[in-house]
């Protein structure tokens, strides 16, 4: 198996479309290969409008009966979630190839697919934050940490001479 990393991204039964236009830029501005959902309460509203760069053009969005039967090549199943005995964001290492699945606005992941999961992370707030914005947390977390190396322009990466560009 060649030695590609990548993330994609579980949305299980995501209530608001806002959110899910907002996942899909994140999934752009991260180098995500794919973003999939579960549950009929996205499709009842799927023109989303916070998609503004029109990501999905560029990134599978799969609607699935079951987050576990799609596991992609390789990639270790990550629930992110407020639970007890979830391991916190700042200390986890992300895995080379992940799908990290996200609960929905209003509810949690159910047992099953926590319990499926190889690892359980949370973000340590004082509360809750919506969808979108746990999704981008945890994405820059994987950028900052190293891991994701399909992430935006590389600043500061090579010089560039200016002379170049007459």
């Amino acid at each position: 198996m060649a030695n590609k990393r990548y993330a994609c991204i579980g949305l299980y039964n995501p209530k608001s479309p806002e959110n899910v236009g907002s996942v899909m830029r994140a999934a752009g501005c991260y180098g995500v290969a794919s973003v999939f959902y579960t549950g009929k309460r996205y499709e009842r509203a799927r023109d989303f409008i916070t998609d503004t760069k029109k990501i999905h053009q560029d990134i599978p969005l799969i609607g699935i009966e079951d987050l576990k039967s799609i596991l992609p090549l390789g990639c270790i199943p990550v629930a992110v979630e407020l639970v007890d005995g979830a391991r916190a964001l700042p200390e986890y290492t992300h895995p080379d190839r992940a799908l990290y699945i996200f609960g929905p606005e209003d509810g949690s992941l159910d047992q099953d697919i926590r319990d499926w999961c190889e690892d359980v992370v949370y973000i340590p707030t004082e509360g809750c934050m919506n969808l979108a914005a746990t999704v981008n947390v945890v994405l820059y977390d994987r950028m900052a940490k190293g891991i994701n190396t399909r992430s935006g322009p590389q600043f500061g990466r090579e010089k560039i001479d200016p002379a170049s560009d007459r």
